[in-house]
Protein backbone atom coordinates (compact mmCIF):
# COMPACT_ATOMS: atom_id res chain seq x y z
CA UNK A 1 0.00 0.00 0.00
CA UNK A 2 2.95 2.87 0.99
CA UNK A 3 4.59 1.65 -2.75
CA UNK A 4 1.21 2.86 -4.33
CA UNK A 5 0.96 5.83 -2.52
CA UNK A 6 4.15 6.48 -3.48
CA UNK A 7 3.39 5.63 -7.54
CA UNK A 8 0.30 7.72 -7.29
CA UNK A 9 1.99 10.57 -6.10
CA UNK A 10 4.88 10.73 -8.69
CA UNK A 11 2.35 10.59 -11.43
CA UNK A 12 0.36 13.25 -9.93
CA UNK A 13 3.82 15.03 -9.56
CA UNK A 14 4.44 14.27 -13.00
CA UNK A 15 0.84 15.98 -13.96
CA UNK A 16 1.54 18.97 -12.41
CA UNK A 17 5.22 19.09 -14.21
CA UNK A 18 3.52 18.87 -17.35
CA UNK A 19 0.50 21.38 -16.23
CA UNK A 20 2.89 23.90 -15.44
CA UNK A 21 5.38 23.72 -18.83
CA UNK A 22 1.88 23.78 -20.99
CA UNK A 23 1.21 27.12 -19.13
CA UNK A 24 4.66 28.52 -19.63
CA UNK A 25 4.17 27.52 -23.25
CA UNK A 26 0.86 29.74 -23.35
CA UNK A 27 2.43 32.44 -21.93
CA UNK A 28 5.39 32.79 -24.83
CA UNK A 29 3.16 31.75 -26.83
CA UNK A 30 0.58 34.68 -25.98
CA UNK A 31 3.64 37.41 -25.73
CA UNK A 32 5.52 36.26 -29.19
CA UNK A 33 4.26 38.88 -31.76
CA UNK A 34 2.57 37.39 -34.83
CA UNK A 35 4.30 36.39 -38.15
CA UNK A 36 4.65 39.03 -40.40
CA UNK A 37 2.41 37.68 -43.04
CA UNK A 38 -0.04 38.06 -40.68
CA UNK A 39 0.80 41.40 -39.92
CA UNK A 40 1.29 42.36 -43.29
CA UNK A 41 -2.56 41.15 -44.30
CA UNK A 42 -4.00 42.59 -40.97
CA UNK A 43 -2.34 46.19 -42.46
CA UNK A 44 -4.06 45.73 -45.83
CA UNK A 45 -7.31 44.80 -44.07
CA UNK A 46 -7.42 47.85 -42.11
CA UNK A 47 -6.46 50.19 -44.27
CA UNK A 48 -9.21 49.03 -46.88
CA UNK A 49 -11.54 49.20 -43.94
CA UNK A 50 -10.32 52.91 -43.17
CA UNK A 51 -10.91 53.48 -46.55
CA UNK A 52 -14.64 52.68 -46.19
CA UNK A 53 -14.98 54.59 -43.00
CA UNK A 54 -13.65 58.04 -45.04
CA UNK A 55 -16.11 57.52 -47.73
CA UNK A 56 -18.49 56.81 -44.95
CA UNK A 57 -17.74 60.09 -43.43
CA UNK A 58 -17.25 62.39 -46.06
CA UNK A 59 -21.23 61.47 -47.50
CA UNK A 60 -22.32 62.89 -44.59
CA UNK A 61 -23.65 59.25 -42.83
CA UNK A 62 -21.23 59.85 -40.08
CA UNK A 63 -20.10 62.60 -37.45
CA UNK A 64 -16.72 62.18 -37.14
CA UNK A 65 -13.89 60.72 -39.02
CA UNK A 66 -12.78 57.63 -38.27
CA UNK A 67 -9.79 58.07 -36.24
CA UNK A 68 -9.76 55.02 -34.02
CA UNK A 69 -9.02 53.00 -37.47
CA UNK A 70 -6.63 55.42 -38.38
CA UNK A 71 -4.89 55.24 -35.63
CA UNK A 72 -4.37 51.60 -35.64
CA UNK A 73 -2.86 51.49 -39.50
CA UNK A 74 -0.19 54.27 -37.83
CA UNK A 75 0.66 52.25 -35.21
CA UNK A 76 0.98 48.78 -37.82
CA UNK A 77 3.21 51.08 -39.94
CA UNK A 78 5.60 52.12 -37.62
CA UNK A 79 6.11 49.02 -36.18
CA UNK A 80 6.58 47.09 -38.98
CA UNK A 81 9.05 49.96 -39.96
CA UNK A 82 11.22 49.29 -37.34
CA UNK A 83 10.68 44.96 -38.28
CA UNK A 84 14.55 43.81 -38.98
CA UNK A 85 13.69 40.41 -40.20
CA UNK A 86 11.55 41.61 -43.38
CA UNK A 87 12.11 39.30 -46.83
CA UNK A 88 12.51 41.11 -49.71
CA UNK A 89 9.22 40.05 -50.87
CA UNK A 90 7.74 41.02 -47.40
CA UNK A 91 9.33 44.70 -47.62
CA UNK A 92 7.62 44.91 -51.12
CA UNK A 93 4.52 44.11 -50.33
CA UNK A 94 4.75 46.68 -46.90
CA UNK A 95 6.50 49.34 -49.19
CA UNK A 96 3.46 49.32 -51.53
CA UNK A 97 0.70 49.32 -48.64
CA UNK A 98 2.40 52.37 -47.11
CA UNK A 99 2.15 54.07 -50.58
CA UNK A 100 -1.29 53.49 -50.84
CA UNK A 101 -1.91 54.33 -47.79
CA UNK A 102 -0.49 57.73 -48.20
CA UNK A 103 -1.96 58.61 -50.95
CA UNK A 104 -4.93 57.78 -49.49
CA UNK A 105 -4.02 59.89 -46.39
CA UNK A 106 -3.22 62.87 -48.58
CA UNK A 107 -6.47 62.72 -49.58
CA UNK A 108 -8.37 62.49 -46.82
CA UNK A 109 -6.92 65.87 -45.65
CA UNK A 110 -7.44 67.95 -48.81
CA UNK A 111 -11.06 66.51 -48.92
CA UNK A 112 -11.55 67.23 -45.10
CA UNK A 113 -9.75 70.71 -45.79
CA UNK A 114 -11.90 71.90 -48.29
CA UNK A 115 -14.96 70.75 -46.84
CA UNK A 116 -14.15 73.19 -43.37
CA UNK A 117 -12.85 76.15 -45.98
CA UNK A 118 -16.60 75.43 -47.77
CA UNK A 119 -14.77 74.19 -51.07
CA UNK A 120 -15.12 70.47 -52.39
CA UNK A 121 -17.59 69.14 -55.03
CA UNK A 122 -20.60 70.35 -53.33
CA UNK A 123 -19.87 73.17 -52.22
CA UNK A 124 -18.71 74.01 -55.77
CA UNK A 125 -22.00 72.61 -57.29
CA UNK A 126 -23.73 74.93 -54.93
CA UNK A 127 -22.13 78.35 -56.47
CA UNK A 128 -22.45 76.91 -60.00
CA UNK A 129 -26.37 77.02 -59.26
CA UNK A 130 -26.15 80.15 -57.27
CA UNK A 131 -24.53 81.66 -60.03
CA UNK A 132 -26.65 80.70 -62.66
CA UNK A 133 -29.65 81.77 -61.22
CA UNK A 134 -28.00 85.39 -60.51
CA UNK A 135 -27.33 85.24 -64.02
CA UNK A 136 -31.26 84.14 -64.81
CA UNK A 137 -32.61 87.00 -62.54
CA UNK A 138 -30.09 89.67 -64.33
CA UNK A 139 -30.86 88.45 -67.56
CA UNK A 140 -34.33 88.57 -67.31
CA UNK A 141 -34.31 92.03 -65.61
CA UNK A 142 -32.51 93.72 -68.44
CA UNK A 143 -35.52 92.88 -70.51
CA UNK A 144 -36.75 95.83 -72.77
CA UNK A 145 -40.27 96.65 -73.14
CA UNK A 146 -41.95 99.09 -76.25
CA UNK A 147 -45.36 99.95 -76.40
CA UNK A 148 -46.62 100.70 -80.22
CA UNK A 149 -50.08 102.48 -80.75
CA UNK A 150 -49.51 103.15 -84.39
CA UNK A 151 -46.42 100.39 -85.83
CA UNK A 152 -46.80 102.02 -89.17
CA UNK A 153 -46.07 105.52 -87.84
CA UNK A 154 -44.10 104.90 -85.21
CA UNK A 155 -40.87 103.91 -86.62
CA UNK A 156 -38.49 104.76 -83.37
CA UNK A 157 -40.22 102.60 -81.35
CA UNK A 158 -40.11 99.98 -84.26
CA UNK A 159 -36.55 100.82 -85.01
CA UNK A 160 -35.90 100.36 -80.81
CA UNK A 161 -37.78 97.29 -80.51
CA UNK A 162 -35.90 95.67 -83.78
CA UNK A 163 -32.50 96.82 -82.16
CA UNK A 164 -33.34 94.94 -79.06
CA UNK A 165 -34.26 91.53 -80.51
CA UNK A 166 -31.11 91.82 -82.52
CA UNK A 167 -28.84 92.28 -79.84
CA UNK A 168 -30.81 89.47 -77.88
CA UNK A 169 -30.20 87.05 -80.84
CA UNK A 170 -26.38 87.80 -81.14
CA UNK A 171 -26.00 87.28 -77.00
CA UNK A 172 -27.27 84.08 -77.86
CA UNK A 173 -25.41 83.14 -80.83
CA UNK A 174 -27.67 83.38 -82.97
CA UNK A 175 -27.64 85.21 -86.73
CA UNK A 176 -29.57 88.82 -86.51
CA UNK A 177 -29.36 89.08 -90.37
CA UNK A 178 -32.09 86.68 -91.27
CA UNK A 179 -35.07 89.90 -90.80
CA UNK A 180 -33.99 92.96 -92.71
CA UNK A 181 -35.28 96.28 -90.75
CA UNK A 182 -38.32 96.84 -93.49
CA UNK A 183 -39.47 93.20 -93.21
CA UNK A 184 -39.47 93.38 -89.45
CA UNK A 185 -41.33 96.81 -89.85
CA UNK A 186 -43.73 95.34 -91.42
CA UNK A 187 -44.69 92.25 -89.76
CA UNK A 188 -44.70 94.48 -86.88
CA UNK A 189 -47.32 97.17 -88.02
CA UNK A 190 -49.27 93.82 -89.25
CA UNK A 191 -49.17 92.16 -85.88
CA UNK A 192 -49.86 95.41 -83.82
CA UNK A 193 -53.17 95.84 -85.77
CA UNK A 194 -54.46 92.91 -85.68
CA UNK A 195 -54.19 92.12 -82.21
CA UNK A 196 -55.80 95.64 -81.49
CA UNK A 197 -58.62 94.53 -83.59
CA UNK A 198 -58.53 90.94 -81.41
CA UNK A 199 -58.60 92.66 -77.90
CA UNK A 200 -59.92 95.67 -78.05
CA UNK A 201 -57.16 97.95 -76.99
CA UNK A 202 -55.30 101.17 -78.27
CA UNK A 203 -51.51 99.63 -78.09
CA UNK A 204 -49.50 96.88 -78.06
CA UNK A 205 -46.79 96.22 -75.62
CA UNK A 206 -43.58 94.26 -77.33
CA UNK A 207 -41.12 92.89 -74.65
CA UNK A 208 -37.86 91.23 -75.73
CA UNK A 209 -35.35 89.61 -73.21
CA UNK A 210 -33.45 86.18 -72.44
CA UNK A 211 -34.61 82.92 -70.86
CA UNK A 212 -32.94 79.91 -70.44
CA UNK A 213 -30.43 80.73 -72.96
CA UNK A 214 -33.19 81.71 -75.97
CA UNK A 215 -34.44 84.72 -77.09
CA UNK A 216 -38.29 85.51 -75.60
CA UNK A 217 -40.54 87.79 -77.81
CA UNK A 218 -43.93 88.46 -76.60
CA UNK A 219 -46.46 90.70 -77.07
CA UNK A 220 -49.90 91.67 -75.00
CA UNK A 221 -52.28 94.27 -74.69
CA UNK A 222 -51.91 97.43 -73.61
CA UNK A 223 -55.12 99.06 -72.14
Amino acid sequence: MPRENRFVKRVREGEQERHRDDQKKAVIARDAPPPIDDMLARLEDDIRKLKVEFEIFFNGAARRPPVDTKGRVETAVKRLADERNLTYAQRYRYNSLVARYVSLRDQWRRNIQEREEGRGARAAALAKLAAADDERRTTKSRQATFVCADARADLQTVRGLYDALVEAKRTCGESAEDIPFAQFHRMIAARTEALKERLGCESVRYSVYLEDGRVSFKAKAEK
